[in-house]
């Protein structure tokens, strides 16, 4: 009898310490993960450097590095021609006629997605009809009035010419470079709504 006496002594001496260390064990701050076995070592959780943070890894000591020279994004495709000085970007544009076809069909879903697209990228300049009355034009925030879409001077131009001067912008340089902003299949669908504006 004495010896279940000093166990359950023992036990309630030993739940004493155990129940308050299980508690603090448990970590409320949930951007803090507490202690990890191994994580010393960052073998749970790896060590960033944020983007403009300076970066011991790297030469220049910057963390943000611009793609290796000739890299291409998976899943794209270079642009075939070359828009470098007026001359060679005249050329370009009026060679990606013929070059370069539109494969996508304007069926209803391309042209839904394509007037989305055109409202987010082109309507500040071009306008929501395409007739060059944009916001950015009449609100004088643009001097030059942007070329209207629905005229004759867009309108008989090949798709890729018209693909060109989004993908490249413009030969006068009063519409900027969209490449890097609206994918290819984009470039497209916006094209083919276009040609639903003059109708």
């Amino acid at each position: 009898m004495k010896l279940k006496i000093d166990a359950m002594k023992y036990l309630r001496l030993l739940a004493l310490f155990v129940i308050p260390l299980l508690l603090l064990s448990c970590n409320k701050d949930k951007n803090n993960p507490g202690y990890d076995y191994m994580g010393y070592q960052d073998m749970y959780y790896t060590k960033f450097y944020k983007a403009y943070s300076p970066n011991s890894v790297f030469s220049d000591s910057i963390t943000n590095q611009l793609p290796a020279d000739g890299a291409i994004a998976r899943g794209t495709m270079p642009f075939p021609l070359p828009a470098g000085n007026i001359g060679e970007r005249a050329a370009s544009q009026m060679q990606s006629g013929a070059v370069i076809l539109n494969p996508t069909t304007p069926d209803e879903e391309s042209l839904a997605k394509g007037k989305e697209l055109y409202g987010v990228f082109c309507s500040s300049c071009h306008g929501a009809q395409g007739k060059g009355d944009g916001h950015l034009y009449t609100s004088k925030l643009f001097p030059a009035k942007p070329t209207s879409l629905v005229e004759a001077y867009v309108q008989n131009k090949k798709d890729g010419e018209i693909y060109f001067v989004i993908t490249k912008g413009s030969i006068s340089g009063l519409m900027g470079p969209h490449g890097s902003q609206i994918t290819p299949d984009e470039r497209w669908m916006i094209i083919n709504y276009i040609r639903t504006l003059a109708q």
